[in-house]
C-alpha cells in the first residue's frame, strides 16, 4: 500500500496472550511482538504487554492508525477481554478497528513459517466440541473454505472431507481429540497450538486496503457457539 500504516493487534482468545505492532511504509515492514501462554492471567498481562511492544516498536499509542483484535472463536472470557481492551484503546485514540479470526491466524502462521497452502485449523472448544475451519492459500493470504463451525468430532468425521497429502493441521483441537488426527492421517500436524497476534497482521492490512475497518462501537466478537447455552466445566473457562 502507498501510505504508511501503523497497526496494533491484541489477542487473548485462547490460553495464549499476544500483542503485535506493525510499522508499514513503502520502503519496509517492521513487526514488534510478544507471545506468551498465560491462562487466566490475560487481564493482568495484556496492557503491560501492549506498553512493552509499543516501546519496542518506537511508537506511541496515538501514532497507531488501526487497532486490531482476535475476534474468536475461543474462550468466551478470553474473547471478551481482548475485544474490550482493543475497544478501550481504539476509543482513546479515536481510531478504527479490525477483528481477525483466531483460526485464520494459525493458518496464516502455517503459511508464513512453513510455506504450506492447505490448512485445517481446530481449537478445543470444550464440551466435547472443536472450533474448526479449512483454509487454502490465495495471493499470499489464507482464505476460508466453506465456513467456521463449532462441531463434535464425530460429526466432523462424518463429513468425509477430501484431505490432501500436502495439508497440515494446526490448533489445540487435534491434541484434545486424537480420533481426529487418525482421520486426518494424510495431513501433517504442525507445532502451532494457539493463535498469535503477529500472524493476524497480514489480514489486517488486507482489511484496511479494502476499507473493511469498523468504528470501535461496531467491533464484534465471534463465539460460534450460542453464549446462552454455555456451561462452564470445572476449572475451565
Amino acid at each position: 500500500m502507498s501510505k504508511a500504516l501503523n497497526v496494533l493487534c491484541v489477542d487473548t482468545s485462547t490460553e495464549a496472550c499476544s500483542v503485535a505492532v506493525l510499522c508499514l511504509t513503502d520502503k519496509e515492514q517492521v513487526i514488534s511482538d510478544q507471545f506468551m501462554l498465560a491462562p487466566r492471567e490475560h487481564t493482568t498481562k495484556i496492557l503491560p504487554t501492549v506498553e512493552k511492544v509499543l516501546q519496542q516498536s518506537g511508537l506511541t499509542l496515538p501514532e497507531i492508525d488501526v487497532v486490531a483484535y482476535g475476534r474468536g472463536p475461543g474462550s468466551f472470557t478470553g474473547v471478551r477481554i481482548g475485544i474490550s481492551i482493543a475497544q478501550g484503546l481504539a476509543y482513546g485514540i479515536e481510531k478504527p478497528m479490525v477483528g481477525i479470526s483466531t483460526l485464520h491466524a494459525m493458518a496464516q502462521q502455517a503459511y508464513k513459517t512453513q510455506h504450506v497452502t492447505d490448512v485445517y485449523a481446530a481449537i478445543d472448544a470444550r464440551m466435547g466440541e472443536v472450533y474448526f475451519a479449512h483454509y487454502q492459500l490465495d495471493n499470499k493470504l489464507m482464505v476460508l473454505v466453506d465456513e467456521e463451525v463449532v462441531i463434535k468430532p464425530a460429526d466432523l468425521l462424518a463429513l468425509e472431507l477430501n484431505v490432501k497429502k500436502n495439508a497440515v493441521l494446526v490448533g489445540s483441537g487435534w491434541a484434545a481429540y486424537p480420533e481426529l488426527v487418525e482421520y486426518f492421517e494424510e495431513a501433517l500436524q504442525l507445532d502451532i497450538e494457539f493463535p498469535s497476534a503477529k500472524y493476524m497482521l497480514d489480514q489486517v492490512v488486507s482489511c484496511v486496503e479494502n476499507s473493511l475497518t469498523v468504528l470501535p462501537e461496531l467491533a464484534t466478537p465471534v463465539y460460534l457457539r450460542d453464549k446462552v447455552t454455555w456451561k462452564k466445566l470445572p476449572g475451565r473457562e
